[in-house]
């Protein structure tokens, strides 16, 4: 092969290594990589170079702006490789899928976003069998978007989730069928696939207190949402419902905070709680009573990629018309067309 790819490794769980305090960075794992890579598939890989963010992330303090540091990379090298993985930690991993997805709209190569449960220094591991295959995949000009590959599936960057802790099948796309498959035969679903664009690069900075996320349970105060709501930065709220998208509306005093929040301009948007299905409001009088406070029904959408979409429309300056005119509308595959 003659392609070029571009592997970026930004940190997490394969570039560990463990100590008595837990999982840590492992010194010269650009080297070790290399060397296990040149030893597993030698002239079978396509041609590749490794480059290291200079402060690894742990995903678990990812923040917006390591989405646009991410985001930047690419693009200042996107003429130069055929492809690009990049290696991530796993508990923020659909996050960043999901907001590059929306950062690098219209892409017409394939980007990779892959990790692994257990260290490559370990014995036994995911992390080689991930990233080859991920290397792989961003080989082939069919792909065109942003994916996430792990443990022989490919998936919608912006329609994944983690669903598991501790298994290797970490991520699943509970409410969109797989890309493809990988075993014996690499098996891709090409009528799934998006089709090559223009790349678009939206690489505005964030503010990370611009969205929030407010999960329904039962007996919450309004004193919660009240308080999320009046953060001087909030622009937007995600908000996870009941089922087909219901809130308690008997809670007068909640729906109270709902209604005065978007009559100040904070744009609300309505997710299922659910792993499959979404929000249809007016479906039960308590749903409709989302649609008299101008809520945004976001229909399938997943918690993360709700959260990036927000966070990537706002950075980008549109008005609150516009920015309720993109929440319903498929910008890239993200959730079920009108």
């Amino acid at each position: 092969m003659n392609k070029r790819i571009l592997i970026i490794y930004t940190g997490g769980t394969i570039g560990m290594m463990p100590s008595h305090d837990g999982y840590v960075p492992m010194p010269g794992f650009h080297d070790q990589l290399m060397r296990q890579l040149d030893n597993r598939a030698s002239g079978q890989l396509p041609a590749y170079e490794l480059i290291e963010f200079e402060q690894l992330i742990d995903s678990a303090n990812l923040t917006p702006a390591h989405w646009q540091q991410m985001a930047q990379v690419l693009a200042e090298r996107w003429d130069d490789y055929a492809g690009f993985v990049l290696l991530h930690g796993t508990d923020t991993l659909a996050y960043s899928a999901a907001a590059l997805s929306f950062m690098l709209k219209g892409i017409n190569k394939p980007v990779i976003l892959t990790g692994s449960q257990i260290p490559l220094a370990q014995l036994r591991n995911d992390a080689l069998d991930n990233l080859v295959t991920a290397l792989l995949l961003a080989a082939n000009p069919a792909i065109s978007e942003v994916c996430i590959c792990f443990n022989g599936r490919l998936l919608r960057g912006n329609r994944s989730v983690k669903v598991s802790s501790s298994g290797f099948d970490a991520f699943d796309s509970p409410g969109f069928p797989w890309l493809g498959r990988v075993g014996i035969e690499f098996e891709l679903q090409p009528q799934l696939l998006l089709a090559a664009g223009t790349p678009e690069f939206r690489l505005a900075p964030f503010d990370a207190d611009a969205v929030a996320v407010l999960p329904l349970y039962p007996g919450i105060s309004a004193h919660i949402a009240e308080a999320i709501l009046a953060g001087p930065s909030i622009r937007a709220l995600v908000l996870q419902t009941y089922g087909a998208g219901n809130p308690p509306d008997a809670n007068q005093a909640l729906m109270q905070v709902l209604e005065d929040a978007s009559q100040r301009g904070i744009t609300l948007l309505n997710i299922t709680q659910c792993a499959r299905g979404g929000v249809s409001q007016g479906a039960y009088a308590t749903g409709a009573a989302l649609n008299r406070i101008g809520v945004i029904p976001g229909r399938d959408l997943t918690l993360e990629a709700a959260f990036a979409k927000l966070h990537v429309l706002i950075a980008n300056g549109l008005s609150q018309d516009a920015l309720r005119s993109a929440l319903q509308e498929s910008l890239c595959g993200e959730c079920a067309a009108n």
